[in-house]
């Protein structure tokens, strides 16, 4: 398991309606955004993928994803920067592997 919900449920105290709406978001939304986030890699759009990556951060980071956190985190930072496209497609399947992996770890573990 590459997800951990410890910051999640210290934020929800308790409350299991607040973990199933972060995960509803999380699988509503990370899915879209990380396949925009690849067509801005493809077509060279780093200020969509410095912005895209930005959203898709804080988003793992709920879920511990601590690892994921950080190339999100590289892949915005080299969004800022010409000619880092390289650097960036190195570090994408990453990125698409771990967030695919807990899209469908969490669909099994929430039954959705």
């Amino acid at each position: 398991m590459i997800y951990s919900l410890d910051k999640l449920n210290e934020m929800a105290e308790g409350d299991d309606d607040f973990i199933n709406s972060v995960v509803a978001v999380f699988l509503d939304e990370v899915p879209t955004d990380l396949e925009l986030l690849e067509q801005a890699i493809k077509d060279k759009d780093y200020g969509n993928v410095y912005q895209l990556a930005h959203k898709i951060k804080p988003n793992v980071d709920l879920l511990g994803m601590e690892q994921t956190r950080a190339n999100a985190l590289e892949i915005e930072t080299l969004g800022k920067k010409a000619g880092s496209g390289a650097e960036i497609e190195k570090l994408f399947p990453l990125l698409k592997n771990d967030i695919h992996q807990v899209v469908s770890e969490l669909r099994k573990d929430f039954n959705l």
